[in-house]
């Protein structure tokens, strides 16, 4: 397969700049795998596609402000440091701009001097830097003080309020980017699915470059995911597991929470605990061994997410899909409109 087997057009105006007010009353384009039926929704018309005794799996992992803006000590350059994963109190992997300007050894200073980063060594596989912060205090408030949300570069307007960008489920601090799909619930929709019998089992992904990282490659097998943190839970992997041997599906919100359990997944869908590194590649061809349902966003293309899309219905199908989802102008991308395939 080739990158360019994933492409479509889309208008730049069907691009989300804000999210759905309210939450839930984003648009739902129903899909079904086992027909060419589709259905055009709402987001609060999910629960009449969900079951007594499934489950909703759900990535509980909360945005961090990682974006920090500061200035090159020595000349007063302007200077962006993307924040991806953490390694140790003071070193995390990120990612740098002016990358050129921005060698092993460089100063740069944020917030008055409240926040000093120096750079390290190049990370060769992601194209970014490992990084040590100096600072006197908590760095997560430091960051928290400092940072901002670190909204895809398709996305122009600055928010009003952060936890726009975030779940109303979000725990665990560590993505660089949400888990969109979940951006759609509100805390009175989760309340009538949990009300319909539906168990809601949260796992975990921190979203970094993996997700979002361009396909490069032109042959679709070279591409080399960037591995992210997960954990799944001994009371997830026993919920997951007793659900589907009592004949209930496995419906999972976003393309991370599939990612995660296909992870611990053995090859007969059988759910096991774990924690780490995961830099799985779903794309059409491998199997999916767990997951029976997916709600999604209208992805970029050429992405491993639309490739994700497409090992549930087949890249054709999958790209037909976006061409309906253009025609009649459902939103894409982050804050854009949802898909439920079923």
């Amino acid at each position: 397969m080739k990158t360019t087997d994933f492409d479509y057009v889309l208008p730049e105006e069907l691009i989300a700049q804000t999210p759905t007010e309210p939450r839930d009353h984003a648009r739902l384009l129903v899909t079904h795998m086992d027909s060419d039926l589709r259905e055009d929704r709402h987001f609060y018309d999910l629960p009449e596609y969900l079951h007594s005794g499934d489950a909703l799996v759900i990535n509980e992992t909360r945005v961090i402000p990682a974006r920090l803006l500061g200035v090159k000590n020595d000349t007063g350059v302007p200077v962006e440091v993307l924040l991806l994963r953490r390694e140790n109190a003071t070193d995390w992997e990120a990612l740098v701009r002016p990358g050129r300007r921005l060698k092993p050894g460089t100063m740069c200073t944020f917030g008055d001097g409240a926040l000093q980063c120096e750079i390290l060594e190049n990370v060769p596989e992601t194209g970014g830097r490992r990084v040590r912060f100096h600072y006197e205090g908590v760095f997560e408030e430091i960051l928290d003080r400092l940072g901002e949300m670190p909204l895809p570069p398709y996305i122009h307007e600055k928010l009003e309020d952060r936890e726009m960008y975030q779940t109303v489920y979000a725990r665990t601090e560590g993505s660089a980017a949400a888990p969109t799909a979940g951006l759609h619930f509100t805390p009175e929709l989760l309340d009538r699915i949990r009300a319909m019998g539906v168990t809601i089992v949260p796992v975990l992904l921190h979203v970094g470059l993996g997700t979002f990282r361009p396909v490069k490659e032109e042959d679709v097998d070279k591409h080399q995911m960037h591995s992210e943190f997960y954990m799944v839970t001994q009371e997830a992997a026993d919920t997951l597991n007793r659900i589907r041997s009592g004949g209930g599906r496995i419906v999972c919100v976003g393309t991370t929470s599939v990612r995660t359990i296909e992870t611990v997944a053995d090859e007969d869908g059988v759910i096991h605990p774990g924690s780490g590194e995961t830099a799985i590649f779903i794309k059409p061809g491998v199997k999916i061994k767990a997951v029976d349902a997916l709600v999604t966003n209208f992805h970029l293309p050429q992405s491993t997410l639309l490739m994700l899309v497409s090992a549930f219905l087949g890249r054709e199908k999958a790209l037909d899909i976006y061409r309906e989802a253009v025609e009649k102008r459902y939103r894409f991308f982050s804050f854009g409109d949802a898909m439920l395939i079923v």
